[in-house]
């Protein structure tokens, strides 16, 4: 991270939840406002790239990048990286099947492995929350409404999952099951940790740093060029690689003590806000 760094950006990249978003009661009710919509209208008018990185699934995600003028999409933390949303509709995101041109990039792992870990998991520790994510489908073997209101679940017993690449392992462990779990997890997965609840297990390659640098790269943008904003630790490794990392006021403690910048709050359309003074001012 370089916070001196001169080079006019290129590539401005924003989180979602308790960033780019305001809040909400519910996760549904979460939403973006006119004013960040026109900002970033106007930022890509002015000739920025823009795209959004979020740990949210295709179906939660796609309505912002249908919002937005958005030249990448991130989602799932970096298991699915669209270089070129126009190209992509709904149907292809959630298929599962990757297209010829390569504009779709799927980082995950067989999702018999993904059942494997999940048996051994509840072998251990028995009543665990857990689930895998794959194509937009979640089989869990816990109830997903009660965290998420229209996204699609299967019940399972981690013995009846279709085959294909599973984006993510997700884990809901009760506060006393944190210390235990940390020893159980495989050596070919990373644990993300999103809004201080929700586990990921995952590809080591899945996350918004290693997709930030695969943007870069395919959009021949050095990383120093970009400006990224985020609020949660899951953001910290995208913050620091970026010419600048920039924190919504809002956002975990250790986000804000990485950030070289920070910005009002989400709810006070704070990127939209750092996006007007510093790049359109």
């Amino acid at each position: 991270m370089t916070a001196t760094t001169t080079a006019r950006p290129k590539l401005i990249v924003a989180d979602l939840d308790g960033t780019l978003l305001h809040g909400a009661p519910t996760f549904e009710e979460r939403y973006i406002t006119d004013r960040s919509v026109e900002a970033v209208e106007r930022l890509h008018d002015a000739g920025y790239r823009f795209a959004i990185a979020t740990a949210r699934p295709v179906s939660t995600g796609y309505e912002y990048a249908e919002k937005l003028p958005v030249d990448a999409c991130i989602y799932l933390n970096g298991a699915l990286i669209d270089f070129d949303p126009m190209r992509s509709d709904y149907d292809m995101l959630t298929s599962g099947m990757m297209p010829a041109d390569g504009h779709l990039m799927k980082i995950g792992f067989p999702s018999s492995r993904a059942c494997e870990v999940c048996r051994f998991l509840l072998d251990e520790m028995p009543g665990l929350k857990l689930g895998i994510v794959m194509d937009d489908v979640r089989y869990t073997n816990f109830d997903v409404s009660v965290y998420w209101k229209t996204q699609t679940w299967r019940p399972t017993d981690f013995t009846d999952v279709p085959d294909g690449v599973a984006d993510k392992l997700i884990i809901f462990p009760e506060p006393e099951q944190w210390t235990r779990l940390k020893t159980l997890v495989p050596p070919d997965f990373d644990v993300a940790i999103s809004e201080g609840s929700m586990w990921m297990l995952m590809n080591p390659l899945a996350n918004k740093r290693h997709a930030l640098q695969t943007l870069c790269e395919r959009m021949d943008v050095p990383l120093e060029s970009s400006v990224s904003f985020g609020d949660d630790l899951i953001d910290i490794d995208m913050m620091t690689a970026s010419g600048i990392g920039v924190a919504v006021a809002n956002a975990n403690p250790e986000v804000l003590k990485i950030a070289d910048q920070i910005c009002p709050p989400n709810d006070d359309d704070g990127v939209a806000q750092w996006i007007d003074a510093h790049l359109l001012g």
